[in-house]
C-alpha cells in the first residue's frame, strides 16, 4: 500500500510540475510578480509609492527611433542595442514589490513589455513578422531578478490582472494592426493621460471602421472581450463608445477586421 501511495504521489507531483510548466509556456504564469488592481478611476501620481522608476533612457530611445505614427526604426535600434540592453538590465535589477504603487507597477510592466518586444525584433532582424519567431510570446526571455518571464506572462499573468483594460492599447506586439508604440515612456506621473491618449488614438484609428449600425472593429475586442466592461458588466460596444468619435448603437452585431501581423517598421 505504501509503495502504491508513493507512486501516486510521484505521478501527482510530475503532473503538477508539468502543468505549471505548461501554464508558464502558455504565457499565463506571472511567476509571483506583484500586481495591484486599479480601483475606480486611475490618477497620475508619483506620491504614493516607495519607488519612482526612472524610464528616461527608454524615453530617449523611443523619441529617437519611433515616429508619430508608431512605426519603428529597427535598424536604428539595432545600432543602439547596447542602450536598450542597459535599460532592460536596469529594470531587471529593480524588482517590483508590493510597496510600489499601481501607477509605478503599470508603467514598469508596460515599458518592460514594449522594450523586450523591441529587443526580440532587433535580435531576429531582419524579418517580416514577429510570428516568424519561435515562441515569441511563450518562451521565458524577459528577466526580472533571477526569473525569466514570457511576454505572454507579462500580458496575461500580470497586466490583465490589474483591472485596467487600456493596457491593451499601450503594449505593442511589433505589428501593423497593433496599437501603435507610443514614442515616449510610460511614467506614473502621466499614466492616466497616456493610457487615455493611447486608447482614443487606437479606437479612432483606421484599425477600426466604426459606424452606428455596421461596425467592423479590431480583433483585439474579440480576443479580450471579457476585459472591456462598463458599470461592472462586459460591454464592448459601451466601452468603445466612451472613446469613439462615432457611437455604435447598442445591440448591433460586431464584425472583426483581419489582423495584419507584418512588422511595424519604418520604410
Amino acid at each position: 500500500m505504501k509503495t502504491v501511495f508513493n507512486l501516486a504521489t510521484i505521478f501527482f507531483l510530475a503532473f503538477f510540475l508539468q502543468s505549471c510548466n505548461l501554464l508558464s509556456a502558455a504565457g499565463i504564469s506571472s511567476q509571483g510578480q506583484p500586481t495591484k488592481e486599479v480601483q475606480s478611476n486611475l490618477t497620475s501620481t508619483t506620491a504614493n509609492s516607495t519607488v519612482n522608476v526612472d524610464h528616461s533612457q527608454w524615453d530617449k530611445l523611443l523619441k529617437k527611433y519611433v515616429n508619430s505614427d508608431g512605426l519603428v526604426d529597427y535598424k536604428g535600434f539595432k545600432k543602439d542595442q547596447a542602450k536598450l540592453n542597459d535599460y532592460l538590465k536596469m529594470l531587471s535589477e529593480k524588482e517590483p514589490t508590493n510597496n510600489w504603487s499601481v501607477q509605478e507597477l503599470l508603467a514598469y510592466y508596460m515599458n518592460l513589455y514594449n522594450a523586450a518586444t523591441v529587443k526580440l525584433i532587433v535580435e531576429n532582424y531582419p524579418l517580416k513578422s514577429i510570428k516568424d519567431i519561435d515562441g515569441a510570446w511563450t518562451k521565458g526571455r524577459v528577466a526580472i531578478g533571477n526569473k525569466e518571464l514570457s511576454l505572454g506572462g507579462i500580458e496575461n499573468g500580470i497586466l490583465r490582472k490589474m483591472n485596467e483594460p487600456r493596457i491593451h492599447f499601450a503594449i505593442n506586439c511589433a505589428s501593423i494592426s497593433c496599437p501603435k508604440l507610443l514614442n515616449e515612456a510610460y511614467t506614473a506621473s502621466k499614466i492616466n493621460e497616456q493610457l487615455d491618449r493611447a486608447t482614443k488614438e487606437f479606437i479612432n484609428s483606421n484599425e477600426n471602421d466604426i459606424s452606428p449600425n455596421s461596425p467592423k472593429i479590431s480583433s483585439i475586442f474579440d480576443w479580450y472581450a471579457k476585459d472591456f466592461e462598463v458599470n461592472g458588466k462586459r460591454d464592448v460596444i459601451g466601452y468603445i463608445n466612451k472613446y469613439s468619435k462615432t457611437k455604435i448603437n447598442q445591440g448591433v452585431a460586431l464584425t472583426y477586421k483581419n489582423y495584419d501581423w507584418n512588422l511595424n517598421e519604418q520604410k
